[in-house]
């Protein structure tokens, strides 16, 4: 069923974009198999996030509680190690029984060009969604093999994404005034006192302002993402009774995060989630409409024809190709041309330049 998806879905996105296909094959994973097959781009993602959290918990720990922990001191980076590899562990476990696909969470995790699709979740999905279980496994496919169009119509674009992820991983500050507070109440007799604080957030990292700058940035990159993902299987999907019904239940998902989201969320202090899919996907639809399916898909060809963030409050300026830039360099040209003709003016009531006028 999935093969048959996966070929049908190729099919339809061809109409509507010149992106070419990117899956050469198809497979159909049970959870186990998502937490296998994706195990390697997920380390690359947390890894530096928790080398940077035990890092940074070392650095923190204040003289104070260095004397009192005395031995169990050198225990510490071992046990955050294990206890957050295990969180991790577990996040991913919460994880796997909620993702429809290998691009589910905006990034490519599986192995490239293989279309990836975890037909269990996407039936309980499905439910109460009052579609056929074939509608539900199209739409889904649609998604993963655009997303996989996507990544390999911009190589920029993963890196991109995965550097802002360490951007943020790196930016980890752990709050020492806030250690030092909870540390004075911990009772040094107790060896478990220390494992407790932990589990109780006692080394939670706070977000800094360079670690907000990547949230941002990751978030804008994923709502352009699935904004153009959301417009083209929109397109694709046109004459599918069920696609705006779908369309809506995979934004409200996407929006929110399901438990075992936000679990993973608050393990790693990092939400893959775009905040502003609706507005990315209008402005690439407005593209669409005043220049052409071509044109929405060419932004991707290099970052710097990419719109930004603030283009989110004006797609429509975006799409004419009238930004704000543009004004200021309109105005100025107007201006200096005005300058110009001043100046030929007086030249002009110059002695001597009557002929020449």
């Amino acid at each position: 069923a999935v093969a048959d998806a996966v070929r049908l879905a190729e099919t339809w996105l061809d109409r509507v974009t010149d992106v070419p296909a990117a899956t050469t094959s198809s497979v159909a994973w049970s959870r186990a198999e998502w937490v296998e097959a994706t195990g390697t781009s997920w380390r690359r993602l947390v890894e530096p996030i928790a080398d940077n959290v035990v890092g940074a918990i070392a650095q923190a720990i204040p003289d104070e509680a260095r004397a009192m922990a005395g031995p169990l001191i050198g225990m510490l980076n071992q046990a955050g190690s294990a206890m957050f590899s295990q969180q991790i562990g577990q996040g991913l476990a919460g994880l796997a029984t909620e993702v429809l696909s290998s691009t589910d969470i905006g990034l490519p995790m599986g192995p490239s060009r293989v279309a990836a699709v975890l037909p269990h979740n996407v039936e309980a999905f499905g439910e109460g969604l009052e579609h056929s279980s074939a509608d539900v496994l199209l739409y889904v496919t649609l998604r993963e093999c655009a997303h996989h169009r996507l990544f390999a119509h911009a190589p920029w674009l993963e890196q991109a994404l995965v550097g802002a992820v360490d951007e943020f991983g790196a930016g980890t500050h752990i709050d020492v005034e806030a250690i030092e507070a909870q540390v004075r109440e911990i009772d040094p007799s107790r060896p478990e006192a220390i494992a407790e604080a932990m589990q109780g957030g006692l080394f939670e990292p706070r977000r800094t302002p360079g670690q907000q700058h990547a949230v941002e940035r990751l978030e804008t990159l994923l709502a352009f993402v699935e904004g153009w993902v959301d417009e083209v299987v929109s397109q694709a999907a046109r004459d599918m009774p069920s696609a705006p019904a779908l369309a809506e239940a995979i934004r409200r998902r996407r929006a929110t995060g399901g438990p075992a989201e936000q679990t993973f969320a608050s393990l790693v202090g990092l939400e893959l989630r775009p905040r502003r899919l609706r507005d990315a996907a209008n402005l690439w639809a407005a593209v669409r409409d005043r220049q052409g399916p071509a044109a929405r898909d060419a932004a991707w060809t290099h970052p710097d024809l990419m719109p930004t963030a603030a283009d989110l409050d004006d797609p429509l300026g975006f799409a004419s190709g009238e930004t704000v830039d543009d004004d200021f360099d309109a105005a100025l040209d107007e201006l200096l041309a005005g300058e110009s003709g001043e100046g030929t003016q007086d030249r002009d009531d110059e002695p001597g330049t009557g002929d020449a006028r």
